[in-house]
């Protein structure tokens, strides 16, 4: 098994998870608090369709916490891209910091074979 596949997968997964939280804030501003929830839960259900066989594959060639650091990192790293191209706000210098620890946890996770 390819350790790329899963990869990939938990990065769409994200895209549809980062959208449902946080897209509405941009696109369903003014709408019904019910209308935001239910439209965010369709979107949500496409990122499980994605994160389910993602762990499922990457449990194969992954340790769990791999797994779980691999999806945290690649998670911020979704969220940043999102938020300066979709919500057109700034990466601040505390973001980049916190990033620099995700890629301690990153190295220290997958140290050991």
């Amino acid at each position: 098994m390819s350790r790329i596949y899963p990869i990939a997968l938990l990065i769409i997964a994200n895209i549809f998870m980062t959208y449902a939280w946080y897209g509405h804030l941009k696109d369903m501003k003014g709408k019904p608090l019910l209308l935001v929830i239910v439209s965010s839960w369709l979107v949500a259900f496409m990122e499980y369709c994605f994160q389910v066989p993602a762990n499922r594959l990457g449990h194969e060639v992954f340790t769990l916490g791999q797994l779980k650091i691999a999806q945290e990192v690649i998670t911020m790293s979704v969220f940043a891209v999102f938020s300066v191209l979709y919500m057109k706000e700034r990466i601040t210098l505390d973001y980049l910091w916190a990033g620099l620890c995700l890629a301690g946890a990153v190295y220290f996770i997958f140290r050991s074979p």
